[in-house]
């Protein structure tokens, strides 16, 4: 079988594609990969990278109002409908498979119109513009969070499969964590992380989290500042007089390569709130405080947060509410309470999907048959 699969702009729009791909090669040893993607988008660089095949269509996001933009848009759309076309008529795929982005729009629409059987992942709990328009003409959408359902049209069919994960995310033991990252396993660990390239708020509340913590129930914190913004972390807690290094219960990283050993062997994490990040701690269970990304397309990520509030799973605080004292205080509540922090935890995992990528490819396949 030849798989066309398409989403970009976004890491949460890309690595999902990824893991469809592989587990697809995995599944059918003998098929093909075509990605089309953008060549302005992250996926220009990461694709390649992963070993497969990539081709790219000239397309822009719809503008919210008119103007000479949207005459670009339209061009634009027209080129990349054209382009679309070639590409499908020479790969000839037999499933076409979108992520999400605005790259979506003329593949996943042209090989629809054409008959080609069409699958939809939507990764959000809001689902994204290009996913709410082209779920009328595909074979199927699955979703990750059961919230984003009443968005699409009343005749989609809809199948609740969650997101794919990488499987050390799963493999990843408690006691090969610890010892890994050299933490004490009788003492408490949080894990504070915005992602590979950081969240600043996050980053300035923390001083205020480690003056509050200092000796409070020896807890040990690891805090991923991410690249952009470790060495502004580390003048920061300076310039507060904190010497985390001397306090002995700290870990401060720019970045860590092993994230699956950081997610086994926490206790309670405090992050932002991206569709990977979520599947990946509601698969292991983890409890969480969650600080959703403002600027996010369309708030995206506060739905995602507020889905996993809305079931007990984690505490939600907004960026604009963010303070060091505020996150301290649900912190020390939640280590505090351990029945609360247990129930939390039940309840993160109960939400988890590990199955996803089995799920996805399950409904790959009935599609094709149902052709």
């Amino acid at each position: 079988m030849r798989l066309l699969i398409t989403g970009g702009g976004t890491g949460g729009h890309i690595y999902p594609a990824l893991a469809i791909a592989r587990g697809f090669l995995e599944k059918y040893p003998q098929g093909r990969v075509l990605y089309v993607g953008t060549a302005k988008g992250l996926e220009a660089d990461i694709v390649p990278k992963a070993g497969l095949d990539f081709k790219t269509v000239t397309v822009q996001g719809l503008p919210r109002e008119l103007s000479w933009e949207t005459v670009a848009f339209g061009w634009r759309f027209l080129r990349g409908l054209r382009q679309a076309r070639t590409i499908l008529k020479e790969f000839k795929p037999g499933l076409v498979v979108g992520t999400g982005g605005y790259v979506c729009g003329p593949v996943v629409m042209l090989a629809a119109l054409e008959g080609t059987p069409t699958l939809l992942h939507e990764q959000n709990a809001l689902p994204g513009i290009a996913n709410k328009l082209l779920a009328r003409l595909v074979n199927q959408v699955a979703i990750t969070f059961q919230e984003a359902e009443k968005y699409f049209p009343g005749k989609t069919k809809i199948k609740l499969t969650g997101l794919p994960i990488r499987p050390e995310i799963l493999r990843a033991s408690k006691g090969e964590a610890w010892a890994k990252l050299g933490l004490q396993p009788d003492k408490p660990l949080l894990l504070v992380t915005g992602g590979s390239r950081g969240a600043r708020s996050l980053n300035q509340a923390m001083p205020e989290v480690y003056r509050q913590l200092d000796g409070y129930m020896d807890v040990q914190i690891l805090h991923l500042t991410g690249q952009l913004t470790y060495q502004e972390t580390l003048e920061g807690l300076s310039s507060s007089g904190i010497n985390w290094v001397k306090k002995g219960n700290i870990i401060i990283k720019p970045y860590l390569y092993n994230m699956e050993d950081a997610l086994a062997a926490a206790d309670l994490i405090v992050c932002r709130a991206g569709a990977t990040t979520l599947a990946e701690i509601t698969a292991r269970g983890l409890p969480s405080i969650l600080v959703p990304y403002p600027f996010a397309a369309e708030n995206h990520q506060e739905y995602n947060a507020r889905a996993l509030e809305s079931h007990g799973a984690a505490l939600v605080i907004k960026d604009s509410e963010l303070t060091g004292g505020l996150l301290a205080g649900q912190v020390r509540e939640l280590l505090q309470d351990r029945d609360r922090l247990r129930a939390m935890g039940q309840a993160s995992l109960s939400l988890g999907r590990p199955e996803a990528l089995e799920l996805i490819l399950q409904s790959m396949e009935e599609i094709t048959r149902g052709r």
